[in-house]
Parts: structure tokens; sequence; C-alpha cells
């Protein structure tokens, strides 16, 4: 049964508290738990701190709503800290990095797959094979640098094969702008949809710049410096396509129904009973706050805040292996390349990303070197040449 937003009025901000306890849970098991699990987590905690992003630059251009804003940002702060620190040590930043790059992979293909729009889902096929070969090329550094098979976080849902090579990836900035959706037109669907790949696309962003310079390894840190780079892309390429004449409470509205829908989206695909059980209570609290910010939007904009948002959440984001599709969207799409905001074949692009790329690679790109004879195949390169 669909959620509908106006009806469930969900935990008032109130009664939202926190205790250290609460917040620093037993983490997930790396290798018991489901890999959609893990996924999961990743996904929810990129949302949160997508909120805490927005929340501090709305406050920064708003002091009207300064108290509101510090008031949910705190809640948020602790959702944040409660669901990343499910993700135990056990994990290396390159085990985690792995599982960033199939949260980009599976989760973006279940949006292109549902999204209403042709040209936003072509937006999404596109960033999509750059994101396949990033799990590629660190599924090579994770077996020479650490020995270990990049299957066992993927758990067999996601392919490891190259994309689109990294190394022409990089283009003009300007390539990298698309066309943004209409906010009086477009699909609500759609608005949920662009705000959840940006919030997860920055947050990969800023993973990477934070773990490789932590690297002793010269290629790890060469490799994180180049796909870093393409996440900035990313994030440039998806917040482009949001409408950006919304105004600030309209897109805080949205930021709130994006976080109400992700969350009822973990709820009802999650298999381990303890995480579904952070999924419902985190739902029920981002319904207090969806309806928080209603009360805001209609009383400083004096509109009806059924004019941004849909009365019934849209059917979830599939949480699941998309291997066929992204294999389908791998052999019809790899030679595509960004004209602006068009898509063109690789002969056409222009040629100030030809000339830009030329200058960035002019010593070599470390996604090409760090996997320079490899191929994948299940267990190790070790274990390959002792048998």
């Amino acid at each position: 049964m669909a959620l509908t937003l106006f009806d469930n009025r969900g935990c008032p901000l109130d009664r939202q508290r926190f205790t250290w306890r609460d917040m620093v849970q037993r983490p997930i098991s790396k290798l018991d738990d489901d890999a959609y699990t893990r996924v999961r987590i990743i996904l929810m905690n990129g949302l949160e701190m997508e909120a805490l992003r927005f929340s501090h630059s709305c406050a920064r251009m708003n002091r009207a709503l300064q108290a509101d804003l510090a008031q949910l940002r705190r809640v948020e702060q602790f959702q944040a800290t409660t669901i990343n620190w499910l993700l135990g040590a056990d994990h290396s930043p390159l085990e985690t990095t792995i599982a960033y790059e199939q949260v980009a992979i599976d989760i973006t293909a279940g949006v292109a797959l549902r999204e209403p729009d042709p040209y936003l889902a072509q937006v999404y096929r596109f960033g999509l094979l750059e994101d396949f070969d990033h799990m590629y090329r660190y599924s090579a550094l994770l077996d020479r640098l650490e020995g270990k098979d990049a299957n066992n976080i993927l758990q067999s849902y996601t392919d490891i094969l190259p994309g689109r090579p990294t190394a022409e990836e990089h283009r003009h900035p300007l390539d990298d702008l698309r066309n943004p959706y209409d906010k009086l037109t477009a699909d609500p669907l759609s608005k949920l949809h662009a705000l959840t790949i940006m919030a997860a696309e920055q947050q990969t962003h800023n993973y990477y710049m934070n773990v490789g310079p932590l690297f002793s390894d010269p290629m790890a840190r060469l490799l994180y410096a180049e796909i870093a780079a393409i996440e900035e892309q990313h994030t440039t390429q998806y917040e482009s396509i949001i409408d950006p004449t919304e105004t600030w409470l309209e897109k805080w509205l949205l930021h709130e129904a994006t976080e109400v829908y992700n969350y009822h989206s973990c709820a009802v695909q999650e298999s381990n009973p303890r995480i579904k059980a952070i999924w419902e209570r985190f739902l029920d609290y981002e319904l207090g706050q969806l309806h928080h910010v209603i009360e805001l939007f209609e009383r400083h904009e004096g509109r009806d805040a059924a004019e941004v948002l849909p009365k019934a959440l849209p059917d979830p984001i599939p949480i699941a292996s998309q291997r066929e599709f992204v294999r389908k969207v791998l052999a019809n799409e790899v030679d595509l390349r960004a004209d602006g905001p068009l898509f063109v074949d690789k002969s056409q692009e222009p040629e100030r990303s030809l000339a830009y790329r030329r200058q960035l690679n002019a010593d070599g790109s470390p996604t090409q070197q760090v996997a320079d004879g490899y191929r994948w195949q299940p267990g190790t390169e070790l274990i390959r040449r002792a048998a």
C-alpha cells in the first residue's frame, strides 16, 4: 500500500530524542548481512549528510528560518551518526569504497529504469556507466593492495567489468551541465529521483576526498584523486537537473519528502530485522519533520504544500541487482559522450573536452595503470598464480 504524506504526521519534532547508546549501535556483519543492507546504510547516510549541507546553506541565506533549521538539523545529525556508525571497523576503507560503487551502480540503475522523463533517464544511464568503470578500477586496487576479492563485498549481485573508461570521463565543466526539469510540470517522482542520486554522488565525492589522502600506497592516492574528480563532475551533473527556480522552502520540502521516500523504500525491503526497526523509526521521524516544514511552507509562502508534494509516495526504488539492465546499457551506450546538455557519439565530442582531457592525462591516467593486465575472476590474482 502506498504511503500517504498528508495523512501520516509521524513523530512530533519535540519527541525525536536520542542517547549515545541509540546512536552508536552494533555494526552490521561485513560478510553475513546481505550486501543490500550495506547499500541502504550508505545511501541513507548520503541523504542525511545532504540534509545537513542543505540546512546550513539555507540558514546562511534565510534569517527567518534559522531557528527551525537548527532544530531539525540537530535531529538529522543524530540520524546520520546512527546510520553511518552501522558500518564496522572490519570494513577497510577500500572495501567500503567497493560498497559505495555498488550503491552508485544499482541504485542509479533502479532509478533509470523507473524515471518517467526520457531525458533524465538518459542522464542516469550516462552516469551509471562511469561508476561501473570505477568499480572495476577499485576492484583491481583491492586485489593488488589487500589481496581481496571485491565480490566478497558485492556478493555476486554486481558485475566487475570495465565501463566507459575513467580516463575518458574527464570533461570540460560546460559538458557536465544538463537541462533541469521544470518544477511546474515535472513528475514528482523525477524530483525525488534527482535529489536521491545527487545526494548519493555528493557523499561519494566527499568520502573519496577524505579517505584518499590516508593511503600510503602511491597508486592508491593517485587513483582516489582521479575518481574523486569524476564524482565531483557527477555531483555537478545531477544538481544541474534540479530546477534552480524552486524557492528555498520548496527545496526544503522536497528534501524532507525525499528522505521519507527513501526511508520507506529501505523499511519495506530490509532483510535484517534490527536494521529494519531503525528505518521504520526514522521514517516516523522524517514524517514529523516533513509536517513541520509543511507548516512553515504554508505560513511563509501562502501556498498549499500539495502544489509541490504528491499525495502518496510512488513505489519504492528497487534496491536489488540490476545486472541485466546494466549489461544492456553497457552494450548500447558506452560510446556516448556529452556536448553540453546533449549526449552524442564519441566521434562528435567537443574539442574543449578533448583538450581538457589531453592536458589532465598528460602524465598518464592512474585508473589505466592500476588495472593494467587486470581481469576479474573469482578469487584473487595471487590465487590464480599459485594455481
